[in-house]
């Protein structure tokens, strides 16, 4: 017997609940788990703006799970992060809010461009990391105005590569070790979405049933994935970016 849950078969609740876990592990290590979350709710039947919408809901679990442990096992101090968490929420709410009215798809077109430079980047981190650390640095506050806000609004307007751009930039900017930047990237991930997720909310779009049995699974998910990056480190990190910028950049370049 097919049993429905609010239009759906509970079959398809239990897959895209599969999928969100898969994605939450995915996405606590490299980023880029709406690869997965996104099309699978195409392909339940949402609308676009349904599935945006409904997988911003579930993808905020995943990065305030991951946020979460990487704070609970001292990788990440909040009390030093609120000014950059501040900055970062103000730009994703901007760019949520203008997605209405900007043109979205000429900056699209330079996403796999810098996403395959980023991965280039990752490639070669242990030679390259320490001399553009040693060369170019921010300071918190300026960290915070200038990354923060610029991908907080790149997140809140279009989305992909989010993750990466924040690693690489704590990498560069503020000369982290791979694990603490996967672990500020996560915090700051997690306010972009928050943020995000505040506007979506009144927009009509979001299936908050799904989203939730979702989250639940990105939660997990997310959990199981920050552990690996604290136990194994810049091993796992580095190829699983290398892989994910690379996907994310081959499948914008087939949708464009």
């Amino acid at each position: 017997m097919d049993y429905v849950f609010f239009d759906l078969s509970i079959w398809v609740y239990l897959f895209l609940f599969g999928a969100a876990f898969l994605a939450g592990v995915i996405d606590s290590i490299a980023g880029g788990g709406g690869l997965i979350t996104v099309p699978v709710l195409l392909a339940a039947g949402l609308s676009p703006a349904e599935a945006l919408a409904t997988n911003k809901l579930q993808g905020c679990a995943g990065t305030v799970s991951a946020s979460y442990h990487f704070i609970k096992r001292g990788q990440v101090k909040l009390s030093d992060m609120w000014f950059p968490i501040l900055m970062t929420a103000i730009g994703a709410i901007g760019g949520t809010l203008l997605v209405s009215y900007l043109d979205s798809s000429l900056l699209l077109k330079a996403v796999p461009i810098i996403l395959i430079a980023v991965a280039i980047f990752f490639f070669f981190l242990p030679k390259i990391q320490p001399y553009i650390a040693s060369k170019f640095s921010l300071t918190h506050i300026q960290f915070a105005v200038i990354i923060g806000t610029s991908i907080g609004f790149y997140d809140g307007l279009i989305g992909p590569g989010t993750g990466a751009f924040f690693s690489t930039a704590y990498l560069c900017l503020m000369g982290l070790t791979v694990v603490s930047a996967t672990a500020h990237t996560k915090v700051l991930n997690a306010t972009s979405n928050l943020s995000s997720l505040a506007m979506f909310a009144f927009s009509g779009h979001l299936i908050w049933a799904l989203g939730i049995v979702m989250g639940i699974g990105q939660w997990f998910g997310a959990q199981i994935g920050s552990h690996l990056v604290i136990t194994k480190g810049a091993k796992l990190i580095r190829p699983m970016v290398i892989i994910m910028c690379l996907a994310i950049s081959v499948k914008l370049l087939l949708d464009n």
